[in-house]
């Protein structure tokens, strides 16, 4: 997974052509992924699907292209940067809405088992993958930075009207 990625960024940065061996028949099912990069320990693009909309090869692919060259927080992959980058893939489970009754159930849910969340209120949504729990272990900080990502206010997470959907991942990194 992490060689294809790869190569489908050297391929765009070089404009060369690059033969691929036979896809595995486990690259072939429909999965969701998320490819991240980063550069010295720094975010430099991350772009993926929640829900399964391709083969994982045809994902792999298309979000690594993407973070590299259309995330729009960052300018497009240089070929000096790409001999720095560290590729990071993520393969995501189906989401599952995470029924809870009240604030403290909620955190009590999250912290158990620490899953990729997704907030979703009328049109805003915004999601974190599992790691992101390594950056921000707390979580009433988590859920608020999340509801920034959104576009909503911090606190509206503790609202009625806030669907939280959880699911888990399959992480897959270079060294």
């Amino acid at each position: 997974m992490l060689s294809l990625a790869r190569s489908t960024l050297e391929e765009k940065l070089s404009m060369k052509s690059i033969s691929y061996p036979r896809i595995p028949q486990n690259l072939r099912q429909k999965r969701a992924c998320f490819v991240t990069l980063t550069i010295n320990g720094k975010l430099r693009g991350c772009i993926g699907h929640i829900l399964p909309v391709q083969e994982l090869w045809k994902d792999i692919r298309e979000n690594a292209l993407a973070a590299a060259f259309r995330d729009p927080r960052f300018p497009p992959l240089t070929r000096n940067e790409f001999n720095l980058i560290r590729i990071e893939i993520s393969v995501l489970t189906i989401p599952k809405q995470l029924f809870y009754h009240s604030t403290d159930t909620l955190i009590e849910c999250l912290l158990s088992a620490r899953p990729g969340v997704i907030l979703k209120k009328d049109q805003s949504e915004a999601t974190f993958l599992p790691q992101v729990w390594n950056e921000i272990p707390d979580v009433n900080t988590f859920l608020s930075e999340l509801c920034i990502k959104a576009g909503l206010f911090p606190d509206a997470w503790k609202k009625p009207g806030i669907n939280v959907y959880t699911y888990n991942a399959e992480i897959i990194h270079t060294i």
